[in-house]
This record gives C-alpha cells, structure tokens and sequence, in this order.
C-alpha cells in the first residue's frame, strides 16, 4: 500500500493476506471521521480463518468506530481496538482465529501535553518477521 498506488487515505489503512502464502487477498482504506462503518465492516467480513490483517492509522482512526467493530479488532488480537480514540496513533497486525493477543500492535494516544507533533502524536513504525501459519 503507497499514495504511488493511491490505495492510502486518512483513517484506517488495511491490507488483508493470506497467512500461508503471503498472497495480497485485499486493500482498503476508510475514512474513520466522516466516512460510513458499514464499509469497514463489509471489508473485515472478506475475513477468513488463516487471513492476515495489516493495519495502520492515519489522521483519525475512530470517530466513527462502534463497539461491534471494535470487537472484531478484538477478535482478532488487538489489545488496544477498544481504546482507539481521535486522532490516535494505530499500527496493528491480527488475523481471524487468534488464540491470543497479537505482539504485533502499536498504540499511542493524542494528548496534547506529551505530543511530539503539534496536535499529533508521534509516528508509529513496526518491523519484524510475522510466522506464516503452517497447517
């Protein structure tokens, strides 16, 4: 996902991928203050067991986010889904049929006393080796 391939927007940026094969299955983003749910929950239905969901927050991650999205993330390993306030910053990596919390997720909240930014928080970056998952 790049502004290159105009496939990233303000709010929440996904891409899902098949944890076996690492193939890119889907990418979308959704506009978290003025946009509609209902599209971020069509999405998140195109989840499937064995499916990977990479995420990262731009701007303003949830605004429109209700408490049966939020439980999705949750669903699917985050810790912090049903914490996400405005203009937070977001990174998380979960997939449908987790046993566990995810260790890949990343949470800042906007507070305008410690952020780094004026008006927003710091940028979050992630890297690491995610398994594949092995049948």
């Amino acid at each position: 996902m790049s502004s290159v391939k105009n496939n990233i927007g303000r709010g929440l940026n996904m891409a899902l991928v098949n944890a076996s094969t690492g193939e890119l299955k889907h990418t979308g983003h959704f506009d978290m203050y003025s946009g509609d749910i209902k599209e971020v929950k069509a999405f998140l239905e195109k989840m499937t067991d064995g499916t990977l969901m990479l995420l990262a927050s731009y701007d303003d991650p949830a605004t429109k986010m209700d408490n049966p999205t939020r439980d999705l993330f949750t669903s699917y390993g985050s810790s912090y889904a049903k914490k996400v306030g405005f203009r937070d910053s977001w990174t998380f990596v979960g997939g449908k049929g987790l046993k566990h919390k995810s260790p890949f997720e990343q949470y800042i909240k906007n507070n305008k006393e410690t952020n780094k930014y004026d008006g927003w928080p710091e940028v979050l970056e992630m890297e690491g080796c995610i398994p594949r998952k092995i049948d």
